[in-house]
């Protein structure tokens, strides 16, 4: 079951979540940077007609590949548990659901924040941030929602 958050719901995960956030990213671009490295030795084979080939590097690099991803995969799976939602793995973006004003609208958090002070509308994203105010503390609420 999924949930809309209040802002001080979504603010007590953010401890709980940097730390998994800041794991991810590092695994996105290490996955990132070994993806490159298995183009280039691609292209260097490619290159030299298959004569130079160390199948050792190469099933070496592949299996690295495939535990990163899967490690990624499962870093990813307990951040998004939690009901938030990952919006941009380079900079750590997350977006928690909220109600405001009886409409669905994210609640905007980038690591390195210290705490929740943006919200966005569904359909703006990260540069559609508005600052959170008074109106929408008052105005804003969470509750469980189906999945």
């Amino acid at each position: 079951m999924s949930k809309y958050f209040t802002i001080w719901e979504a603010e007590d995960l953010l401890e709980q979540l940097s730390e998994p956030l800041r794991q991810a990213i590092t695994e996105r671009a290490e996955l990132s940077a070994l993806e490159s490295r298995i183009q280039e030795e691609a292209r260097k084979v490619f290159l030299s007609g298959g004569a130079v080939v160390n199948q050792a590097e190469a099933v070496r690099l592949r299996l690295r590949r495939d535990t990163l991803a899967r490690r990624l995969q499962e870093t990813v799976h307990l951040i998004q548990k939690h009901g938030c939602l990952i919006k941009d793995l380079d900079i750590g973006l997350l977006d928690f659901p909220t109600l405001y004003q009886g409409r669905e609208v994210y609640l905007c958090w980038k690591l390195g924040e210290e705490s929740i002070q943006y919200w966005h509308e569904v359909e703006d994203g990260f540069r559609g941030r508005r600052p959170v105010d008074a109106d929408f503390l008052a105005h804003h609420s969470g509750s469980a929602r189906a999945s």
